[in-house]
């Protein structure tokens, strides 16, 4: 198990996760448009989720775009 913070809030998680599986891992369908990610200070681009690790004491930021006003 790993622990990585997620918007703000430590969890463990199975080792050897990617963006995208992390993503299903909680419960977000990483295929949901409006979505952004960042792994430490570096946002990572859609393209890249299935390949970018995210390891034990990764910070990771989830952002979805909301419209209204």
């Amino acid at each position: 198990m790993a622990t990585v913070t997620l918007n703000g809030e430590p969890r463990a998680v199975p080792d050897g996760l990617t963006v995208d599986t992390l993503l299903r891992h909680v419960g977000r369908d990483p295929s949901v448009p409006g979505v952004a990610v960042a792994v430490g200070d570096r946002v990572v681009r859609r393209a890249d989720w299935p390949a970018t690790p995210v390891g034990d004491g990764a910070r990771v930021e989830v952002i979805t775009a909301a419209q209204g006003g």
